[in-house]
């Protein structure tokens, strides 16, 4: 029997191909439906990763979800807006029971999240939060926070006080400052725009806020600083240029990080307590998942925090 020619035309051949193509692309599209079955899993997405309060809020969320049988999808977004849509779209396509998110700097746009609700998906937000985004907030008292730092500086004895912060786009900035800018008022002190520091926060911002503190014709003599270590950063770049904490200027952090204990002085902050944070999320998201709740439930849940006092703010030692 003579052996055939099994040489594949041209045509044949891009046939096949035509037909594989398609076959991948319709297996592709299979995978990417929602599945209607749970899956146990609850996606997360965080602004950043490497700050005490993010690795507090993700034991809360964990310890929660690991006692309901749930595990977790731990992305973030670096700060960009972009990078979050694409989590959120990673996310979704892993049908996640669930969602738990802080917002980028940069977020505006809620389509992304709204994509959850759409089918179904509870959607908890935490920390940083929209405005009317429709889901439950688990948040703490930004402008109490903002009011109680500043007015501690006050009550110190300060009277030109600055604020380094973040973009007043985020609600946690934006009520910060507006309790920084009410606290003046109750005391009879004029708001000044030169020294409210819009900053990304990060080692760079921070010192570039430090330095045009110190080039103002009028330095402050105290600063509260909406994270801790940028106060750290500034407090450092004060004190290699002579400047006496909390004498010459007193200083106020943010969220009682590790470096609040670790600087010199100790820095007074604001504890804002990540765990109970990322506890309260993830129940308020369970209790949805499992029925005790309503997926459509809107709320706002406020977490307790409080003014530690520290040596960095006293220039009243007596009042510690």
């Amino acid at each position: 029997m003579p052996i055939r020619d099994l040489t594949l035309s041209q045509k044949t051949m891009n046939a096949i191909l035509d037909t594989a193509v398609e076959l991948g692309r319709q297996r592709i599209a299979l995978t990417r439906q929602p599945k209607s079955a749970k899956t146990n899993t609850i996606g997360v997405i965080v602004h950043e990763l490497n700050t005490h309060f993010i690795t507090s809020v993700l034991a809360g969320i964990e310890q929660q979800a690991n006692e309901a049988g749930y595990s977790l999808i731990i992305t973030h977004s670096s700060e960009n807006c972009e990078k979050e849509a694409a989590n959120a779209l990673q996310l979704l396509h892993k049908s996640v029971d669930g969602l738990i998110a802080s917002l980028a700097f940069n977020t505006r746009n809620l389509e992304h999240f709204n994509r959850f609700r759409k089918k179904g998906i509870p959607v908890i937000f935490f920390d940083r939060v929209a405005e009317n985004n429709h889901s439950t907030n688990v948040i703490i008292d930004n402008y109490h926070c903002g009011f109680q730092a500043t007015s501690h500086l006050i009550n110190q004895g300060c009277s030109n006080i600055a604020l380094v912060t973040g973009s007043l786009e985020r609600n946690v900035y934006a009520q910060r400052h507006q309790g920084y800018a009410d606290a003046l008022a109750k005391n009879n002190i004029p708001y000044n725009k030169k020294y409210v520091l819009i900053k990304d926060l990060s080692k760079q911002g921070s010192l570039t806020a430090a330095k045009e503190l110190l080039n103002r014709q009028v330095r402050p003599d105290g600063v509260f600083v909406t994270n801790d270590f940028s106060a750290a950063v500034c407090m450092q770049f004060f004190k290699d240029h002579g400047i006496r904490i909390p004498q010459d200027i007193a200083m106020v952090g943010f969220n009682d990080d590790t470096i609040s204990k670790m600087v010199e002085p100790q820095l007074t902050t604001i504890r804002y307590p990540g765990f109970d944070m990322g506890q309260q999320a993830a129940r308020s998201l369970i209790d949805q998942l499992t029925g005790i709740a309503g997926k459509e439930e809107t709320k706002t849940i406020i977490v307790h925090s409080e003014l530690v006092i520290r040596s960095s703010s006293l220039k009243k030692v007596s009042d510690h």
